[in-house]
């Protein structure tokens, strides 16, 4: 937890902030020291909350971990922040489809999509290939979905799982009688 408590308020834990961000750079503390001018010995000392940094020290590190400094001083993470509540989803219509996506992640600043593809019989994703950076990997939940991918179509049915690079030409179909529906992680995001 972000958060610890002090009485009757809450203080922010930065030392421990600080650390996560450094490590979810694979940074070390010596990387971090030579990016931001802060010495070795206090970033460890602030990791390990045993000193308060200086508002200038505490602006050095958030600048070298691409972040700004109200960063550290965020309430915690609020639900809004990591939940998406299934009345909540942003809903998206791709052109000249009936395919309807619903996007599960709380909002595109992260490194990865999730997102539910509901696909009418006889509709697709859409019309054209799609080809675009990154890879994503899809879970059939119900029906049964055909994936081109290339000139290679590969039939999924419920519970079977896919990958690949979405650098190759793509598109979902459904060929088959229901509705089918399925969950996708895409990464980078892109919708």
């Amino acid at each position: 937890m972000l958060l610890y408590k002090r009485g009757d308020r809450m203080d922010v834990n930065i030392g421990h902030r600080v650390r996560l961000l450094r490590k979810s750079k694979n940074m070390s503390i010596a990387k971090l020291s030579e990016m931001s001018g802060v010495s070795t010995g206090l970033i460890s000392q602030i990791e390990r909350e045993l000193v308060s940094p200086s508002v200038v020290n505490l602006w050095k590190l958030a600048q070298t971990l691409d972040k700004n400094i109200g960063y550290f001083f965020d309430e915690g993470i609020k639900e809004n922040d990591i939940v998406v509540r299934k009345d909540e989803r942003k809903k998206l219509i791709i052109n000249k489809s009936r395919a309807k996506y619903e996007i599960l992640t709380p909002n595109s600043n992260e490194k990865i999509e999730f997102f539910m593809i509901t696909i009418g019989s006889g509709d697709e994703s859409n019309i054209d290939m799609l080809e675009h950076d990154g890879e994503e990997c899809g879970l059939v939940l119900k029906g049964t979905l055909t994936v081109k991918i290339n000139d290679d179509e590969y039939t999924l049915y419920e519970g079977d799982s896919i990958y690949f690079s979405s650098e190759m030409p793509h598109r979902y179909l459904n060929k088959h009688d229901g509705d089918c529906v399925s969950v996708w992680a895409m990464t980078p995001p892109s919708f």
